[in-house]
């Protein structure tokens, strides 16, 4: 069940409120064996959390699945750049060495114990959800509040929080995007196609910027160039998979213009953070912040 984007927060005694987490959403699953994980968009992800893994097979019942975001903290904020140390390691001890600690933050519940409870109300989820499991670290219960949305958003965002998302509390849970899961954002920054890059110039290796963009009607429009937000080892890796991705033809549905350009094929999906929208449908200030492997480029949208 995926939250839909709006730019109207509200206070309304019919909605819960959660915290909005910068993280990788992972349902996981149960069913008499060994705990599973799942991406968004169907990748099988725990051996690249294998404390998780071990946290759901003795703190969760034998059988169940359940919904959730993983995510690693910078401070009192959870950081999707945090997490991408880990985010493509699947070796023990690899994972181990880079010292990123994760939590898994568990929001609702879809089965458990042989029964499917998605038709049930959200807020009896919540409470199955809350004695399904032995909440222990890594396990996380997400808490909600009630009723104050404008006033919870404006505190998030004081904290420097992603934002909220607003749940309507009668909702069922319902595969894919809909308005009862609403986000209310504090900061601008959504996931993008990337079409393309340019050479880098001067002391720069890799390559100079990211050519982004988002689909609206099944064809992928031109959002701008993204140039920082990257280190040297970031540089060298994402070329690497561009490299394996490069096309003669241009994705975009625009002609682009940019110096030294190269085509990849649509197939990797980068968050960026912004500052605004530009009159003329174009990204002003962007910044790399990570490659999603848990989005399928076709659902990427201007938001």
């Amino acid at each position: 069940m995926l939250a839909t984007l709006t730019d109207r927060p509200f206070s309304s005694p019919d909605w819960l409120y959660e915290r909005k987490l910068d993280g990788v959403r992972a349902i996981c699953a149960r069913d008499g064996g060994e705990p599973r994980l799942w991406s968004r968009n169907q990748n099988s992800i725990e051996r690249g959390y294998p404390e998780v893994v071990e946290a759901l097979a003795e703190h969760g019942g034998p059988r169940f699945v359940a919904d959730g975001e993983i995510v690693a903290f910078d401070g009192n904020r959870t950081s999707f750049a945090k997490l991408q140390g880990r985010i493509h390691l699947t070796d023990a001890p690899r994972i181990a060495a880079t010292g990123v600690e994760v939590f898994y933050y568990l929001f609702d519940l879809l089965h458990f114990d042989g029964h499917d409870v998605r038709p049930l109300p959200l807020r009896q989820r919540k409470r199955l959800l809350r004695d399904a499991f032995d909440f222990v670290d890594p396990l996380r219960f997400s808490p909600h509040r009630n009723t104050q949305g404008e006033a919870l958003l404006a505190d998030a965002c004081a904290r420097g929080w992603e934002g909220l998302i607003a749940k309507r509390a009668t909702s069922p849970y319902r595969g894919g995007r809909s308005r009862d899961w609403l986000k209310f954002k504090c900061v601008r920054e959504q996931e993008f196609v990337v079409g393309g890059f340019t050479d880098p110039s001067g002391a720069r290796v890799g390559f100079g910027a990211l050519l982004v963009g988002y689909y609206a009607r099944e064809r992928l429009h031109y959002a701008g160039k993204v140039g920082t937000g990257y280190d040297t080892v970031t540089l060298r890796w994402l070329r690497g998979l561009l490299d394996e991705r490069e096309q003669r033809q241009c994705p975009f549905v625009e002609r682009v213009r940019e110096p030294g350009s190269h085509w990849v094929r649509p197939e990797l999906v980068a968050q960026i953070g912004f500052a605004e929208w530009t009159g003329d449908g174009k990204l002003r200030h962007p910044r790399f912040l990570g490659l999603r492997e848990d989005k399928d480029p076709t659902e990427v949208v201007r938001e």
